[in-house]
């Protein structure tokens, strides 16, 4: 299996390339360097928010409330810095936020035993009503300057600082997942939970801190993209729960939990973006995105499930031929 989801960031990686060279043959300005530097710096904010929905995805759990965090803390964002509020206390305020509705979906799933989904889904309800009632329903805007460059300075005119903060933080966070106790502890509760909890893994808490990890990065996008967008409407981050738990498939992390890495939430949240663009260039209604965007995933948790019961089919079999060779001898 682990092979397997290996190969998915591989294959994803091929498929980035093929649509580009495909799309290319077109239309040749698509595979202008400025074209491709911009579709990845467009990617930050999905990857800023796969990256946190990666936790709770390795703990078997899932957030669908993280497109409505995005778009409060985006509203929160504009409301602050048109009441004249520094760039800084916008994020500190913003990932306070974030974690508080982390924490509060913790503990409806830890400790009242609502499934996540359900959970969160109705934290999303909750969290979009209130974003309305927030921004009145009006639009906001008039941001600014040094708040709109954080999302265009680039380094060199190549990569944004927002896409290569999202690099380093998966890196960061790769690491953390492989060489720490705590980091390791996420894979191993979405892995076997009881055998989590044989070894002394504290798996509530865990799942606690992935909620929250989970959260965070999602107010972090929403403070990004008021940057990227300029402007915040009530209904702002709809669908991004949907595009980061894509990416996040896409890139090879399992949605059973126990697998995938950082690096497979950036990789599918280059392709998300790519075909967004794609079907821009080609001309398609922007509708489109949603529809490709649910086939996508479907397909992705489809053909998984498929490889897994092939491969635990191959295991069943492998056992009974070593248990057939034993009663021989």
């Amino acid at each position: 299996m682990k092979n397997l989801l290996k190969q998915r960031e591989i294959v994803s990686i091929i498929f980035i390339i093929g649509l580009f060279v495909v799309v290319g043959l077109f239309n040749p300005q698509f595979l202008a360097l400025e074209n491709i530097f911009q579709i990845v710096n467009n990617s930050a904010v999905y990857a800023m928010v796969a990256l946190g929905m990666c936790f709770v995805l390795f703990t078997g759990e899932i957030d669908v409330s993280i497109g409505a965090i995005v778009g409060l803390t985006a509203a929160i964002t504009g409301k602050m810095l048109n009441g004249g509020a520094s760039i800084f206390s916008v994020f500190i305020v913003a990932i306070v936020v974030g974690m508080a509705i982390g924490i509060i979906n913790a503990l409806g799933i830890v400790l009242f035993k609502i499934p996540s989904i359900i959970m969160t889904l109705g934290m999303m309800g909750i969290i979009r009503g209130f974003q309305y009632i927030y921004t009145n329903g009006q639009w906001l805007q008039d941001f600014p300057n040094e708040f709109l460059n954080i999302s265009q300075e680039t380094i060199g005119g190549t990569f944004g600082y927002v896409f290569a903060s999202a690099l380093v933080i998966a890196i960061l966070l790769y690491f953390f997942t492989k060489k720490t106790m705590v980091g390791k502890s996420f894979k191993a509760v979405g892995d076997n939970i009881d055998g989590a909890r044989l070894i002394g893994i504290p798996v509530e808490r865990i799942k606690f801190l992935s909620y929250i990890i989970c959260g965070s990065f999602a107010a972090i996008g929403g403070v990004l993209y008021a940057s990227r967008i300029g402007f915040v409407t009530p209904t702002d981050g709809t669908g991004y729960e949907m595009t980061a738990i894509a990416a996040c498939v896409i890139g090879g992390i399992a949605l059973e939990g126990g697998q995938g890495s950082t690096f497979g939430a950036i990789i599918g949240s280059i392709l998300m973006t790519s075909i967004s663009s794609i079907l821009v260039f080609l001309n398609f209604p922007s509708t489109f995105n949603n529809t490709i965007t649910g086939g996508i995933l479907i397909a992705i948790v489809v053909i998984g499930a498929i490889s897994n019961q092939r491969t635990q089919e191959n295991i069943r079999k492998e056992r009974l031929r070593v248990r057939v060779e034993q009663g021989g001898e």
